[in-house]
């Protein structure tokens, strides 16, 4: 009698949901299972499903823990990552290129961050905004040859810029973020290569007006 065999998914599940004996959740996770849960943890914070606290937590709980029922636990309410149908993942490339000169250069919202990035510019304004980018792996290679203006980089809870390897000519580095005491890191941005004029701004996003007044001493709402 024959029997039909099933087309394989085009799913990737959320760790600890694949089937097979090695989807029992009292068996101890490996690398791998670690991996596809922080895959499917940033590609949920991408679509806006998790919040940064949100994802702080779950990617610590999920590189510390020890079974892959640990590892369900954290992915149970959130949908498998895909890999064919467009998803965030599909996405990303190994090489992004910006070659600039006289302009002004901007990548912000839900843009994939790339595995590397070349980046040439003269005379460019160039803005890399992070808080809403989609983050599927946790290093990303800057090779800079920038010459004059700012390059300036909005991060968010998670990352660290690494500039000890870039070759600085009449340019100054400025980090005017405050990292929050013992969040993951989430994304390294290591800088290489050479910036000459201008300036390197690392900075968290600006607060709005509302946040503003609640940070003003003495302006908490009142209460009842």
């Amino acid at each position: 009698m024959s029997r039909e065999i099933p087309s394989m998914s085009r799913e990737i599940p959320p760790a600890g949901k694949s089937s097979g004996p090695a989807s029992a959740p009292e068996l101890r996770a490996s690398h791998a299972d670690r991996d596809r849960a922080v895959d499917v943890l940033r590609v949920a914070a991408g679509d806006g499903r998790l919040t940064s606290d949100e994802l702080d937590e779950r990617l610590e709980a999920a590189l510390s823990a020890r079974t892959v029922g640990e590892l369900t636990a954290l992915t149970t309410d959130l949908p498998p990552v895909s890999a064919w149908d467009g998803a965030a993942v599909a996405e990303v490339r190994d090489l992004l290129r910006i070659d600039q000169k006289f302009s002004t250069v901007e990548r912000a919202g839900r843009w994939v961050v790339p595995r590397r990035l070349e980046l040439t510019a003269e005379w460019s304004e160039v803005t890399l905004d992070f808080t809403q980018a989609v983050i599927t792996q946790d290093t990303l290679q800057i090779d800079m040859k920038m010459r004059g203006k700012n390059l300036t980089l909005i991060t968010r809870p998670g990352m660290v810029v690494d500039t000890d390897d870039l070759t600085l000519e009449f340019c100054k580095v400025r980090i005017r973020q405050s990292p929050a005491a013992g969040t993951p890191v989430t994304l390294r941005v290591k800088l290489v290569g050479r910036k000459s004029f201008g300036h390197i701004v690392v900075r968290s996003p600006r607060r709005t007006f509302g946040q503003w007044l609640l940070r003003r001493p003495g302006s908490q709402p009142d209460r009842d």
